[in-house]
């Protein structure tokens, strides 16, 4: 079970976005590299393919790596390490460090 996910909300700790939140938009298939929404933009230069398409400098958001992230906790409002649990169901599922609560 990964403890970064699609949809997530994480804070960058480490690079030039450090201290910054986000959403993850999607994880790469190796699971360990991540794309933030808005976050870790790259500046790209693209060619107008159609007639009704734009060239020009377009930014891009970069992957970034998962150890480089924390998800941020909406009960204890601040980034926090995670752990995942099995439930007496023989379900998984992941949980706050700090405040015990399931995310």
């Amino acid at each position: 079970m990964q403890k970064i996910k699609k949809n997530d909300i994480v804070q960058i700790t480490k690079g030039k976005d450090k201290g910054k939140q986000g959403k993850v938009i999607s994880i790469i298939e190796d699971g360990d590299r991540a794309i933030i929404e808005g976050l870790n933009l790259s500046k790209k230069h693209k060619r107008q393919s159609r007639q009704d398409q734009k060239g020009g400098i377009i930014s891009i958001e970069m992957p970034v790596s998962i150890s480089n992230l924390m998800i941020f906790c909406k009960h204890c409002s601040k980034p926090s390490r995670i752990g995942i649990m099995t439930l007496k169901d023989g379900t998984k599922s992941r949980f706050c460090k700090s405040c015990k609560e399931v995310l």
